[in-house]
């Protein structure tokens, strides 16, 4: 008899790609996703695998005694739900971020724990992997979201019972979904890309991925992961100077891509949050710490360590120029929608 995974989030980027992997890993599959704006004016009949038992349910306002219910039965649970630090919600941004990636995450767990659930995996940010590995830089301290999400791995393990915990700490993403625009499009792209012949950014680095991996992540926590162990998961650790000319070359467009002194990329940043500022919105992140103390240096999970948890949780290696490529032409699908 196979063994059955919820996935909370089945129908969004992260969870819709460990779905299809679990399904073709010989899983039987359920998703509790939610109704959003994308989801409205999309029939999921037409793209969604006829496979996944799915189920529309709003995880944030749900009891947990609804959730419970739709646990019963299912051996182990992936939780693929964020934002992520890219999001900027109205402020203080500690409180957006708490309510939705640690108490509403926690009330999650808490009901799969009951319903019998035997393992359970939470996509997490290796933002948490930095705050420990620089404790110096006081990381959770500065900046909402990456508080969120060590506080969010700390109250999964203090409060489990029965079932086992993973948490994976994953790294920037690229690839693609047909019946999802790519967030890279809206809260970047669009912004400080497109149009621009000259594109200024910070001149550090840090670790990439393809989806494709996560996928395999997920699943290979459930299945070879420890209980309570926290896995940054990655592929390449790359510049941001070389990821924005592939992205741009990728469409057919060369871009100049500068890297000004940090002091004036911090400039910038403290301009994007007067604006944010003015609207009432604050961001998860810090964005002048980030350009000062993040941004501008190579922050990047070492190779040894990717190398010892892919080997661990067999996740492949590879495609991430191919992924990259993904992402581009899902955000601009026409000629000259890039320039």
């Amino acid at each position: 008899m196979a063994k059955k995974i919820m996935i909370v989030g089945g129908t969004g980027f992260l969870g819709f790609n460990t779905a299809k992997l679990a399904l073709k890993k010989g899983y039987e599959v359920g998703s509790i996703s939610i109704l959003d704006d994308d989801l409205i004016n999309k029939d999921l009949d037409s793209w969604y695998p006829k496979e996944i038992t799915n189920t529309l349910l709003d995880v944030f306002s749900a009891s947990e005694e609804e959730i419970a219910a739709l646990m019963q039965g299912y051996d182990y649970l992936v939780y693929a739900v964020g934002p992520d630090d890219r999001y900027t919600p109205k402020a203080p941004a500690y409180e957006f971020f708490h309510y939705r990636l640690v108490d509403s995450v926690a009330k999650v767990f808490r009901a799969a724990d009951k319903a019998g659930v035997k393992k359970g995996v939470v996509y997490n940010s290796y933002f948490a992997y930095f705050d420990r590995k620089y404790p110096e830089m006081k990381l959770k301290e500065k900046h909402p979201y990456i508080r969120c999400r060590v506080e969010q791995a700390a109250i999964l393990n203090e409060q489990k019972q029965n079932m086992e915990v993973v948490v994976l700490e994953l790294p920037y993403i690229f690839g693609s979904m047909d019946a999802r625009m790519p967030i890279w499009r809206d809260v970047f792209l669009d912004r400080y890309v497109n149009g621009h012949k000259t594109v200024y950014f910070s001149k550090g680095g840090t670790t990439m991925i393809a989806i494709e991996h996560i996928a395999e992540a997920g699943i290979g926590a459930l299945e070879y992961g420890k209980d309570g162990e926290r896995y940054p998961i990655g592929d390449e650790n790359r510049k941001f100077k070389w990821m924005l000319e592939y992205m741009s070359e990728c469409k057919g467009v060369k871009k100049k891509v500068l890297c000004p002194p940090t002091w004036l990329c911090v400039m910038g940043a403290k301009a994007i949050e007067n604006g944010f500022h003015k609207q009432g919105m604050e961001g998860g992140l810090d964005y002048a710490l980030v350009m000062k103390e993040i941004m501008s240096i190579d922050m990047v999970i070492e190779e040894d360590v990717m190398n010892k948890i892919n080997e661990e949780l067999h996740i492949s290696r590879g495609g991430l120029e191919e992924a990259i490529k993904k992402t581009m032409d899902r955000c601009y699908p026409n000629p000259g929608d890039f320039k």
